[in-house]
């Protein structure tokens, strides 16, 4: 591979597998992860399932590997060295916050695009510095690393507790189990 191009394939068994590649089916992929009524084989065939369109001709022995490959191309190709992985921010939740932060960056409507790759829509989400995107991240940062919030911060985040705090989701089960609870509780 040459610097520059971006990648369209993925090499998985000594073969290079077609991939989808606009950022919306990886904004899919982000979605199945993080649905807490799913396995994680689950997950792990969704991820495949849509990134992969030819999968049902791919050997169900190199699944593994094509979930390795997946993640390095859903990283860009970088991996994070940090270990552990605390979630600052939501897709789902956090769409109408991040999308004109990106659009600021890149300068454009990135949704009206017919086709962005995520590797480009990725630099530019990664390029974002300020505005609110930036602002309930470093919020949320601070809380969960127990640093005080600056006085503005404070602030902001007393005007945009909604925005600010990240939403669990409950699944079912647990929402049978808090009903049940709170029927034994009257």
């Amino acid at each position: 591979m040459s610097i520059g191009p971006l990648p369209q394939t993925l090499k998985v068994g000594g073969r290079d597998w077609r991939i989808r590649t606009d950022f919306r089916d990886i904004l899919k992929i982000f979605e199945a992860m993080n649905d807490r009524e799913l396995e994680h084989e689950e997950k792990i065939y969704t991820m495949l399932y849509i990134l992969y369109p030819d999968l049902e001709k791919m050997p169900v022995r190199h699944y593994q590997e094509a979930a390795e490959q997946a993640n390095w191309f859903i990283d860009a190709g970088t991996q994070d060295d940090e270990g552990e992985n605390v979630r600052k921010m939501d897709w789902t939740q956090d769409e109408p916050i991040i999308f004109p932060a990106v659009n600021a960056v890149a300068g454009r409507e990135t949704r009206a695009e017919k086709y962005m790759h995520w590797w480009t829509f990725l630099g530019y989400f990664m390029e974002i510095r300020e505005g609110v995107f930036a602002t309930v991240v470093r919020i949320r940062t601070k809380k969960l690393e127990g640093k005080t919030l600056d006085k503005w911060e404070k602030e902001f985040y007393r005007k945009n507790k909604k925005i600010c705090d990240l939403i669990v989701e409950k699944t079912e089960q647990e929402k049978q189990e808090e009903q049940e609870i709170n029927n034994l509780l009257g």
